[in-house]
């Protein structure tokens, strides 16, 4: 028996996949800690009023990337006010929703996981009317099957591309972009094109830090990494060349205090001998060249954050937001194992990942070199060598995310006596990783009672 060719029409009158705990955790996001960088990962995600799919939902988040593009603090009675004066408070719920939906969860720290659900579930929603659509109109009757096919098509290829994130650029555009580049470097003769790090032997090697590199300085305690990150910010801000601009610098400082660094960037600086200050036992001489310093840091483009728990969301967020009013050009971070993790349920490994990732990504947003120091773990000591690539500690992932690895350790053989007894010490700059450049080993003079490193020369006490 031949069956019928008819079938009744589809069942569309389902209620589409959708997630209210996911789009009021994405909402209570951008509610906690301002929302500034919560709103920007949204964006960024390409989350829109239409991505939620409660009506209340996009009213709100329609509201809040208001309050954001009128350079307002995010907050709940802002949002609160902003949704009153359009008329819009008692269609959401009131105000009593908004406090239900901030109360949803404690921390921003699973945004990443909100945003890629609901931006599933937009994309699912989006498929299922665009196949009803087809559906209604294959129904309806059609007389030519290939431009209804070919719209089709079209309508699925559209939600494919929505998807993904748009990077791919016409070799063209970065041709243009470099070839200007190339005639600077012709007309440089090998002089320093990025941040210059004030130590000759180093920047012949690397020619200075450049726009878009993460730098990882990693060494064991007590080696002297936080005082060579100042000697890369004093050479940024306060250049030793004529015509050479100062270079817009911020300093994230988890371990110790803004004063405790200007502090050291004063003795550095005036060559003043910390210790003799503390019991202030220093020359008169001595005293005017501090004042002297003193007056030449006060107008220098550095800013010191000396925040001692930040996640990555956090100093992503500031350093925007002081990006955008003064255009940095270098970053320094003391240091990356004191970043608090989004997630402090997850393996630490883990942790240390996503804020090497994070610091990856904020040298690429923003278009600037970014040193981050690192600690090593104790095998150099215990085997007694040289620092490796493999003794970064806690991931993988840092070695795997920088552009260049910068290793400080003694000199190998080492004489402990005798490096006590002087207060000038030789350290070795090991370039373990420079994705455009050599490795090698860069040498510096270590002078202890200035906390300082200097250009390595002969004429150095130890050295020679």
């Amino acid at each position: 028996m031949v069956r019928s060719q008819t079938a009744s029409a589809p069942r569309l009158s389902r209620e589409p996949p959708h997630s209210v705990d996911f789009e009021q955790a994405l909402l209570a996001s951008c509610l906690l800690e301002g929302g500034q960088e919560s709103l920007l990962l949204c964006l960024e995600s390409h989350i829109s009023p239409d991505s939620f799919y409660l009506p209340a939902h996009q009213t709100i988040f329609k509201a809040i990337h208001q309050l954001y593009t009128e350079a307002k603090p995010v907050t709940e009675l802002l949002l609160a006010e902003k949704l009153s004066s359009q008329g819009e408070l008692a269609s959401i719920g009131g105000y009593d929703y908004l406090q239900s939906i901030l109360n949803r969860i404690d921390t921003p720290a699973h945004i990443h996981h909100y945003i890629q659900r609901i931006r599933d579930l937009e994309l699912v929603r989006r498929v299922i009317r665009v196949a009803t659509e087809g559906i209604e109109k294959a129904y309806a009757g059609i007389d030519d099957v290939a431009p209804f096919l070919e719209g089709f098509e079209n309508s699925v290829f559209a939600i494919s591309q929505d998807r993904l994130v748009d990077t791919v650029t016409p070799i063209q555009r970065s041709v243009d972009r470099v070839a200007p580049l190339i005639n600077q470097m012709l007309e440089r003769k090998g002089a320093v094109a990025g941040v210059p790090s004030g130590f000759v032997d180093l920047d012949r090697m690397t020619f200075g830090f450049h726009p878009s590199e993460m730098i990882v300085l990693a060494a064991r305690p007590s080696l002297g990494k936080t005082s060579l990150a100042l000697s890369f910010a004093q050479a940024a801000v306060l250049p030793n060349k004529e015509g050479q601009k100062s270079i817009p610098t911020l300093f994230f400082s988890l371990e110790m205090s803004a004063d405790q660094l200007a502090l050291r960037l004063l003795c550095s600086q005036s060559a003043v001998d910390m210790t003799a200050l503390k019991k202030g036992r220093v020359s008169g001489e001595g005293l005017a060249a501090i004042h002297q310093v003193i007056n030449s840091f006060r107008n220098t483009p550095l800013w010191i954050d000396e925040s001692a728990s930040m996640t990555i969301l956090e100093m992503r967020a500031k350093a925007r937001r002081l990006y955008n009013k003064h255009r940095l050009g270098l970053i320094l971070i003391d240091y990356l194992q004191l970043i608090a993790g989004g997630d402090t349920r997850a393996p630490r490994e883990q942790q240390v990942a996503e804020i090497s990732r994070g610091i990856k990504a904020m040298a690429k947003e923003l278009n600037v070199p970014v040193v981050v120091l690192s600690q090593l773990n104790r095998e150099t000591e215990r085997e007694k060598r040289l620092p490796r690539l493999s003794d970064l500690r806690e991931s993988g992932s840092i070695e795997q995310d920088a552009d260049v690895v910068l290793l400080l350790s003694k000199r190998k053989g080492e004489d402990e006596t005798e490096e006590m007894s002087s207060d000038t010490a030789l350290r070795e700059l090991i370039i373990a990783k420079q994705r455009n450049g050599p490795v090698g080993i860069v040498h510096l003079a270590f002078r202890k009672s200035l906390t300082k490193f200097e250009n390595f020369s002969a004429g150095n006490a130890l050295l020679s």
